[in-house]
């Protein structure tokens, strides 16, 4: 099913369903609520124009053109300007860590990749904080970022967390490099892209090397009490939580696993754990810092302008496996992919 009109969150459809089934009246209203607000931001972005985006400056920019909203706990988009690139840091901690972390994102693609903002051509990064009440997530919606607070029960503010505001503004990376079908394994693509780029921003930032990083997605997310470190992990899919009101962590790692449902779209945040697992496989077999290759293998596959919109696990394993060897002939790297992928039961021979 093609759809490139699509709204990408990172909190999964299940852990929001979890909270909306709830014994808890509370927790149960606060689920329905979020789960509610997703939905309406899909079905606007359906209603928008088809490829609707903002307008890309007349030339490219070497520095973000950042402005941050505060909807003030409501659902009117943008909200009120709060902060853009010439004013001083406000006095709402929301609105400086979506500013700092949209130009870190900013830097991290610029320095490793040339890329000038997510359109590669200096596209304004526009954000809005303090979206409704108990708002569990923060979202992609096609023109911008949009941040709830959490409702302190189980999830804190999404604004302070790098690797979620790298991974949806990755979303963008994806949707402007030609765009991949949000439902069933493209979707999975998708979602795993935006995984691998969040971590890689953060990784870069810290200067980590593949065997330093932690490979969670979301840490820092969930609030003490939660029985979980992340929303997801790259290196052990399944394992980021296991808490009764969230649920369990329902990430295969392997091809074998996979789940087939009609539910998430066809399950793109929860078959994401292959894809996922067979980059953290590449990353650590390659060794030393993993934007260096392994990302600017992933990048070149994504941005090539060669990739289907309906590019399945083979598929893109087989592009991976060819841009490995583009890049850098035969030999070390070209081999981690495709023992990577053959590792998550994905066939990446042409």
């Amino acid at each position: 099913m093609e759809n490139h009109a699509y709204v990408c969150s990172i909190v999964p459809p299940h852990i929001i369903d979890a909270l909306a089934e709830s014994d808890d009246p509370e927790v149960r209203e606060i689920g329905l609520r979020t789960r509610e607000l997703d939905h309406q931001q899909r079905q606007q972005r359906l209603q928008a124009a088809p490829g609707a985006a903002p307008a890309a400056p007349p030339s490219a920019a070497d520095q973000p053109d950042r402005t941050i909203f505060d909807a003030g706990q409501g659902t009117d988009l943008p909200g009120g300007r709060t902060r853009g690139e010439q004013d001083p840091p406000a006095t709402d901690q929301a609105v400086n860590e979506a500013f700092d972390s949209l130009g870190t994102t900013f830097t991290f693609y610029y320095e490793v990749f040339q890329r000038r903002s997510i359109d590669g051509a200096g596209l304004p990064l526009d954000a809005t904080v303090h979206y409704s009440h108990n708002f569990n997530n923060a979202l992609w919606n096609g023109r911008q970022m949009v941040f709830g607070d959490g409702d302190g029960r189980h999830f804190h503010n999404f604004t302070g967390c790098l690797d979620v505001i790298a991974h949806e503004l990755t979303h963008g990376v994806t949707q402007y490099s030609g765009g991949l079908d949000y439902q069933g394994q493209p979707g999975a693509l998708n979602e795993s892209i935006s995984d691998v780029f969040g971590s890689l921003a953060k990784q870069y930032t810290l200067r980590q090397t593949a065997e330093d990083a932690d490979w969670l997605i979301g840490e820092g997310v969930l609030v003490p009490g939660i029985n979980g470190v992340a929303l997801r992990s790259m290196k052990a899919p399944g394992t980021a939580y296991d808490d009764p009101r969230m649920g369990k962590d329902p990430q295969p790692a392997v091809m074998a696993d996979y789940v087939n449902t009609v539910r998430d779209a066809g399950g793109v945040h929860i078959n994401s754990g292959i894809p996922n697992h067979a980059f953290y496989l590449v990353a650590e077999a390659l060794g030393g810092c993993a934007w260096e290759k392994a990302g600017r293998i992933w990048y070149q596959t994504l941005t090539s302008g060669t990739l289907p919109s309906d590019a399945d696990f083979q598929t893109f394993a087989q592009a991976t496996t060819e841009a490995a060897h583009s890049l850098y002939g035969a030999g070390a790297e070209e081999d981690a992919v495709r023992k990577a992928w053959g590792q998550v039961g994905v066939n990446s021979n042409g």
